[in-house]
C-alpha cells in the first residue's frame, strides 16, 4: 500500500499540471501610478453562456492583481475582468466609466495572461502583456 500511495506521489510531482495564469494590473494615467484597492472579479463563460465567477481580488499599492487564486482552477475559454472603479479610493478620479469590463479568449492552457486596463478620467484602454 505505501508503495502504490508513493508512486502517486511521485507520478504527481514529476508531471505538473498545465493551467493558464491569470493577473491584471490597473495602471492611471492621468496621475502616472497604478490604481490601488479596486475590486476586480474573473469570471468564466460557460458551455450555456451564462458567466461563473472563478475569482476576485483587489489591487494592490501599485495596481496589481498577480493571481486570482490557484492557476490550476484555469482552463482554456472565454473569461471576464470586472474593475468596479467607483471603488477606486482617490476622490478626484471620479471616474466616467463605474465599471470597465474586459472579455479575453485564454486559448493555450499552460499561458500567462496578463490582461492590464489603462485609466484616465474619460476613457481606458487594453492590451495583453507579458
Amino acid at each position: 500500500m505505501k508503495t502504490i500511495a508513493l508512486a502517486l506521489l511521485i507520478g504527481a510531482i514529476a508531471t505538473p499540471a498545465a493551467a493558464a495564469d491569470i493577473s491584471t494590473h490597473v495602471l492611471d494615467l492621468a496621475r502616472g501610478v497604478g490604481g490601488k484597492a479596486v475590486p476586480v472579479t474573473l469570471s468564466k463563460r460557460s458551455a450555456n453562456g451564462s458567466w461563473q465567477k472563478v475569482g476576485s481580488a483587489t489591487t494592490d499599492g501599485d495596481g496589481r492583481i498577480r493571481s486570482f487564486g490557484d492557476a490550476k482552477s484555469f482552463n482554456t475559454g472565454i473569461y471576464r475582468l470586472q474593475f468596479d472603479m467607483s471603488r477606486y479610493p482617490d476622490a478626484s478620479a471620479s471616474p466616467f466609466f463605474p465599471e470597465i469590463t474586459l472579455t479575453f479568449h485564454v486559448t493555450d492552457k499552460a499561458g500567462h495572461y496578463h490582461v492590464p486596463v489603462v485609466v484616465s478620467p474619460y476613457g481606458y484602454s487594453t492590451y495583453r502583456g507579458n
